[in-house]
């Protein structure tokens, strides 16, 4: 693929309540990729323009709405607590179904939800957070790959950072939308030179290492 031809885009939808870190750290790979690769773009998009509230009153102002259908190549869904709500809205459902085919469909942490309820994810798999919270490891709801079992049981749950089913890849762990953002590079062409040179730029080369190889490629299973 030559981005100097057409680019690339990603699409991060924000909602009530969505995990700051989930949204942002995708964001803050491929805003600094922009740096070595302008034809790089990221943004924001919610169901309407007006501002959103993520986890802990943090605010941002959306790129896009639903109803302005911007052209690109990845969609991205956080996690975080406004999910449990967010997972059921038709509208979204309804924004997804339209994208084209071409369209990656992608997610951090309980993100996956969206689509498990949707069927996207029977027969393929997928990812969640693993490690259990306060109030989950006393027993008081469930670890979200677990929930995601419940939502989606014709999904293989894995254990993986990453899971490239090919449209969809799904990444698990609030921290891991930093893992998709640098996936989202090797999936956009570009070598893994320049995605090694990105972790360097964030001085993150120590936790690209852990986790680079931390992927799990899957496709339709029976």
């Amino acid at each position: 693929m030559s981005l100097e031809r057409k680019g690339y885009r990603v699409g991060i939808f924000v909602c009530r309540d969505a995990e700051v870190v989930d949204f942002a750290s995708p964001y803050g790979v491929l805003s600094i990729a922009r740096r070595l690769q302008p034809q790089i773009e990221v943004f924001l998009i919610a169901e309407n323009l007006q501002p959103v509230t993520g986890a802990s009153g943090f605010t941002v102002l959306p790129n896009y709405s639903f109803s302005d259908n911007p052209q690109m190549d990845a969609f991205l869904i956080p996690g975080g607590p406004g999910l449990r709500t967010a997972q059921y809205n038709p509208n979204l459902h309804s924004f997804i179904r339209e994208l084209p085919a071409g369209t990656l469909l992608t997610s951090v942490c309980t993100g996956s939800w969206v689509y498990g309820r949707m069927g996207l994810l029977d027969g393929i798999a997928a990812t969640n957070r693993k490690n259990p919270d306060r109030l989950e490891r006393r027993g008081i709801g469930k670890v979200p790959i677990e929930q995601l079992k419940d939502i989606a049981p014709a999904c293989k749950t894995s254990l993986a950072r990453i899971v490239d089913a090919g449209r969809i890849i799904t990444a698990g762990g609030i921290a891991s939308g930093m893992e998709l953002g640098f996936h989202l590079l090797r999936r956009a062409g570009l070598s893994e030179e320049l995605v090694s040179e990105v972790a360097y730029l964030m001085e993150y080369e120590k936790g690209y290492a852990t986790y680079r190889d931390d992927i799990e490629f899957s496709r339709t299973f029976s």
